[in-house]
């Protein structure tokens, strides 16, 4: 049977400390308005589904002149059956967990190809009770979700390329998303895409 972990309680709060937020809650919704020719503006925080991120750097070795955008598209809470029929184990220590499942345009803009397992790897949801919680990592073994193929994380991707993925979180069942955040370092506010109007 495959088990599941999620990133450790103390990196959430290492990252809520580093960078807090006021969002707006509010209730998932799917789709987005199309990307506006300002997105991305410099010093722009707040971005509509479908609207495209800020301009990231790659921070790895083999990468690290590239840059590429990531860009949320839509949101849809899973439920309770859909962890039951996913082959996942639960965590008894997490509670009842229910999926998120985000699906995103990744964008390489320029520079040296890149991973795109490397170019998701800072997106977050956080909850309506402020909670937030990195992709899900899966150990022995892969999950399966009916309408959210799994990414091919080694697949590579050049300049003017990009791809649409599907990426599962986990929160607590009975919590709701409030947005999608995607974080930029210690030093710099997360990008958000908040949920619900």
């Amino acid at each position: 049977m495959r088990t599941w972990t999620r990133a450790a309680v103390a990196t959430v709060a290492a990252l809520t400390a580093a960078a807090v937020l006021t969002g707006c809650n509010g209730l998932p919704q799917k789709g987005g308005a199309p990307a506006s020719p300002q997105a991305g503006a410099k010093g722009k925080k707040a971005f509509r589904l479908g609207e495209e991120g800020p301009l990231q750097e790659s921070r790895k070795v083999d990468s690290q002149d590239a840059r590429f955008t990531v860009t949320p598209l839509e949101v849809r809470t899973g439920t309770e059956a859909d962890m039951e029929n996913s082959g996942l184990r639960k965590d008894e220590k997490e509670g009842p967990q229910i999926p998120v499942f985000v699906w995103s345009t990744l964008n390489h803009k320029s520079g040296t190809p890149m991973k795109l397992g490397d170019m998701d790897g800072d997106l977050m949801v956080r909850t309506e009770s402020g909670q937030r919680t990195r992709a899900l990592i899966v150990m022995l073994g892969s999950a399966k979700w009916a309408d959210c193929p799994s990414t091919p994380s080694e697949k590579t991707l050049g300049p003017g390329q990009s791809e649409k993925i599907c990426t599962a979180f986990l929160i607590p069942a009975g919590q709701k998303p409030a947005a999608v955040e995607l974080f930029r370092g210690f030093n710099a506010q997360p990008a958000q895409w908040p949920l619900g109007t």
